[in-house]
């Protein structure tokens, strides 16, 4: 089988940037895929890198994009290079989507003698997933929870190790006492925090838990530490009641698997558009019953649509999925492919 490919980068503004440990994010590069096949089915990748997160940059991915044939074939799809993890996601994704348009997509996937028979392909996506909404680093989270409250979020992410940690603990003060009870509250860290820091957080977050004067859970913090501290953020999740959750440490597929064969029985927050291969991806959860959030890398609704097919048949069901992202853009109520194509 061989498919006609095309592939056009785009550039979204943020409605305001997006503050993390990382630094201030104002502007999503990334690239979209068309793959169509010889009976003229459609599917559509997303190529979006996030650097910071150890992915290939987008003048990598523009790079590899230009030096492919306009024909591809099945077996090059499925070789492409694992430096190139998004690149590995976006042209999977788009091959899978042509192969979900048939009836019975593990038997079409034989026929193409690719050894990916994948049965997870053929599953019902019928799972009623629920999103944890971004929240603004700083202040600004106590006066933005609330529409989306409103909208039907339950569970908030709010970024930390942006401000000085006294400023921050004061702001969490404030926000656990004004979000509503049943509200699940998730500090993200980016890697930023030192190891007194988030011993001083999660000290903090089990003196919240223990007061019944603030019913508010506060689910996880997300990733307290760099990569290389991976045994710290291991000897710190046996001292203290709340959980961590492993982000930037599970960005790639191999850095999810070497995690796991480390110990890591906590949550993983994957992000689909980063991580690698799909197919790959499944065989791994699917083997190894993780903890799993699935999380937006800021992409498309091409990206966020292969991330949730995923999100469906992998994620816990019993967590919130991190998608509810959209409300950063003004363009993300686009959900028709051609004419996100035609935007672009």
């Amino acid at each position: 089988m061989l498919y006609q490919w095309q592939f056009r980068p785009y550039r979204r503004h943020f409605k305001q940037a997006l503050q993390t440990n990382h630094g201030a994010w104002a502007v999503r590069d990334g690239i979209i895929l068309r793959l169509t096949d010889e009976a003229g089915n459609v599917g559509w990748g997303e190529i979006a890198p996030i650097p910071w997160f150890g992915s290939e940059t987008i003048e990598q991915a523009l790079e590899f994009c230009q030096q492919l044939p306009s024909e591809l074939s099945n077996d090059r799809i499925l070789s492409i290079p694992d430096r190139l993890p998004c690149c590995q996601f976006a042209f999977e994704s788009a091959w899978e989507a042509i192969a979900s348009q048939f009836s019975r997509p593990t038997e079409w996937l034989k026929q193409q003698n690719t050894g990916n028979q994948d049965s997870s392909l053929n599953t019902p996506h019928s799972r009623s997933l629920t999103y944890s909404a971004l929240l603004p680093a700083g202040e600004a989270a106590l006066h933005t929870w609330r529409p989306l409250w409103e909208q039907g979020f339950r569970t908030f992410k709010w970024k930390i190790g942006v401000e000085a940690i006294a400023i921050e603990l004061e702001i969490l003060h404030i926000l656990t006492r004004n979000l509503p009870t049943t509200a699940k509250l998730r500090l993200d860290a980016n890697a930023g925090l030192s190891t007194d820091d988030a011993a001083a957080w999660l000290q903090q977050c089990d003196t919240i838990t223990a007061n019944p004067d603030v019913p508010v859970t506060i689910e996880y913090i997300e990733q307290p530490l760099a990569i290389a501290q991976f045994q710290a953020m291991q000897d710190l999740s046996q001292h203290y009641r709340t959980s961590i959750a492993l982000d930037e440490s599970v960005a790639r597929l191999d850095q999810l698997k070497a995690c796991y064969d480390n110990g890591w029985r906590g949550i993983f927050v994957i992000k689909p558009a980063i991580v690698g291969s799909p197919f790959r991806l499944r065989q791994f959860c699917q083997t190894c019953a993780i903890d799993a959030v699935f999380s937006s890398a800021l992409e498309t609704a091409i990206g966020r649509q292969a991330g949730l097919r995923l999100a469906e048949t992998l994620g816990n069901p019993d967590r919130a999925m991190g998608y509810g992202t959209t409300h950063w853009f003004d363009d993300a109520a686009t959900t028709d492919f051609e004419q996100l194509w035609q935007t672009f």
